[in-house]
C-alpha cells in the first residue's frame, strides 16, 4: 500500500520556515535533515516566509562572491583575447594566395 501522509501543525510549517530562513544551507539540505520532501518544504516558504526574519548575506559571503566574480571577468577576458588572435588568424588565412 501508500506510504502514510505526515501532517505537520501550523506552528511547526512557520517555525520551519523560520529555521531555513536563518540557514545557509541549501533547502534540499534541510529537507534532508528534517526528513521532510522538498517541494512541501518550497510551498511552505511560498505561504509562510517573513523577508524581515532572512539574514543579511554574510560578509564572507560577499567575499566569496566578489572572488567568484573577478575571477569570471577574468576567465571573460582571457576568452575575449583568444577570440580577437583565432579572428586575425582566420582573417590571415583565408585570403588567397598569389
Amino acid at each position: 500500500m501508500g506510504e502514510q501522509r505526515q501532517h505537520y501543525n501550523e506552528e511547526f510549517k512557520q517555525r520551519t520556515v523560520k529555521y531555513i530562513q536563518e540557514q545557509t544551507k541549501s533547502i534540499e539540505d534541510i529537507a534532508q535533515e528534517l526528513s521532510i520532501p522538498a517541494g512541501t518544504i518550497r510551498q511552505w516558504l511560498a505561504k509562510y516566509r517573513q523577508f524581515e526574519s532572512e539574514p543579511l548575506a554574510s560578509a564572507e559571503r560577499v567575499r566569496e562572491l566578489e572572488r567568484l566574480l573577478k575571477e569570471k571577468d577574468r576567465r571573460i577576458a582571457d576568452m575575449e583575447e583568444e577570440l580577437a588572435i583565432v579572428k586575425k588568424a582566420v582573417h590571415i588565412f583565408s585570403k588567397p594566395r598569389n
